[in-house]
């Protein structure tokens, strides 16, 4: 299987687990069978990668700490804010680490871009804060709509915003990958 689409698969495979699993049996079991999901997923992640991506290890950890603390409480408040808590450590660590001159994000992308220390703390810039509009956006939606409609916006409203988002920024990264392979030339 192509790597970006078991990548995808991976990451998305819980997700729709958990919303299959809402639609039969509600919140709670779909909670349950999301924590176990996201723990086979990561399972397979290792063994067919030999290592842990940081990002899949912090999802999945805020999975088990939220998803537990609903099921231990049986307040559904804590599976609700585990997005916003993720996009929050998203947004607060790209921008936290811009400012100790430190490029999260060129680190997570550099492999397939090279560009510009600037270009790179703009486009950190430009996902820290996006990342931070996320939780609240998922703050929002929780908060003033029926559970049923936060669901489908978590399984399939989140995707498609973020895939939107980075792809508004490609033009952004071509233009500066350019520029950084013609300085490279010179």
């Amino acid at each position: 299987m192509n790597p970006q689409l078991r990548r995808l698969a991976l990451d998305l495979g819980p997700l729709a687990i958990f919303f299959v699993a809402y639609q039969f049996l509600g919140l709670y079991p779909a909670t349950a069978v999301f924590m176990a999901a996201v723990l086979v997923a990561l399972a397979l992640d290792y063994v067919l990668e030999k290592k842990l991506s940081p990002v899949p290890i912090l999802s999945a950890v805020l999975v088990l700490i939220m998803g537990g603390l609903t099921l231990t409480l049986k307040n559904a408040v804590f599976i609700y804010m585990k997005p916003t808590v993720l996009y929050a450590i998203f947004g607060a660590t790209l921008l936290g680490g811009m400012a100790f001159d430190r490029l999260f994000l060129k680190y997570l992308l550099s492999l397939g871009f090279e560009m510009p220390d600037s270009a790179w703390r703009r486009l950190t810039l430009r996902y820290g804060i996006f990342f931070l509009g996320l939780a609240v956006l998922n703050e929002i939606v929780w908060r003033n709509f029926p559970e049923p409609t936060w669901v489908a916006f978590k399984a399939w409203g989140v995707m498609p915003i973020i895939l939107l988002f980075s792809l508004a920024q490609a033009p952004f990264l071509m233009r500066h990958q350019r520029a950084a392979e013609s300085e490279g030339e010179n």
